[in-house]
This record gives structure tokens, sequence and C-alpha cells, in this order.
């Protein structure tokens, strides 16, 4: 890897689906490697798939298929900026339709566990607003959404 920094993502088993799937879904990305495992290990067997590079909107990734013993937690998410309400909903669709799952306030999980938060500008220019009563407005509102409705954050913003 060209990266001095790669961030190190644990599957059971699912790294280079995952991997696809992200090359296929966000810009920018792209599976560059797969390693298979030159010998046994607790998780796989000799040739088994046990490493995936992989660029996710830039970000270099390794993709790690290391077995069942740690799962994904919220601790741990990519935030994507979107520009617009078509691009949020494409992407957001895109990872709950794909056997993944919805969560709060632009938050959701993809099939292997991984969060993302699928975040529009306006969302964050919002909450940022000068204005107290209309970053508080545009919070709220947002505090009661799944996917980020555009749309109602900013009448929200406006008052």
């Amino acid at each position: 890897m060209a990266s001095k920094n790669t961030i190190c993502i644990w599957y059971d088993g699912g790294a280079l689906e995952a991997a696809t799937f992200y090359a296929e879904t966000f810009s920018d990305s792209k599976v560059t490697a797969v390693h298979h495992a030159p010998g046994d290990y607790p998780s796989g067997k000799q040739g088994d798939v046990l490493t995936v590079e992989f660029t996710v909107l830039g970000i270099p990734c390794l993709g790690l298929n290391g077995g069942p013993m740690f799962k994904h937690t919220e601790a741990f998410s990519f935030q994507v900026a979107t520009d617009d309400q078509a691009e949020t909903d494409r992407l957001w669709n895109a990872i709950v339709d794909n056997g993944g799952q919805t969560s709060a306030c632009g938050w959701c999980k993809d099939k292997w566990g991984l969060s993302w938060q699928i975040t529009p500008r306006v969302l964050m220019e919002a909450i940022a607003d000068p204005d107290p009563a209309a970053a508080k407005r545009a919070f709220a509102a947002m505090m009661e959404m799944t996917k980020i409705d555009i749309a109602t954050i900013e009448a929200a913003r406006r008052g």
C-alpha cells in the first residue's frame, strides 16, 4: 500500500464482497488488491481471501477477514457529506437495500455491520448556524429523522 496510514476494517469473511460493494456505490472508490492467506489461520485456510486493499471516497482501507470474534460498533463510522437529496437518497438506499439497516439522525449500517453517516452538507451548515435558535430548530428536526430530509432541515432552519 502506498499510504502511510490505512484504516483496517475487520470482517467475518466478507471483506471482498464489502469492498466490491463500496467500489460500486461510492465515487473515488475501488478495490486495488486481493491477498490470499499463505497458510491456515484461526478463521480460515490457506488460499482463502485474507486481506483486501481498497479505497472508499479516496480513503485507503484494508479489509481483514479476521473471523467472528470482533464486531463493528457505532464507535467507528464513515461520515459521507452529500451535496443534495438525490445523492443522499442514492447512498442511503444503496446501503439499506443491500441488506443494511436504518438508524437515527442520518446513520445506517451496511450488511457487514459497518456504520455510515449519510450527511447532507446542508445539515452540517444548519446545525452550525450562527443564529442559535436556527441551529436548535435544525438540530431538533434532525433528531426526528432516520434518513435526512434536506427540505425539512432547511424549513426548520428558517423557522
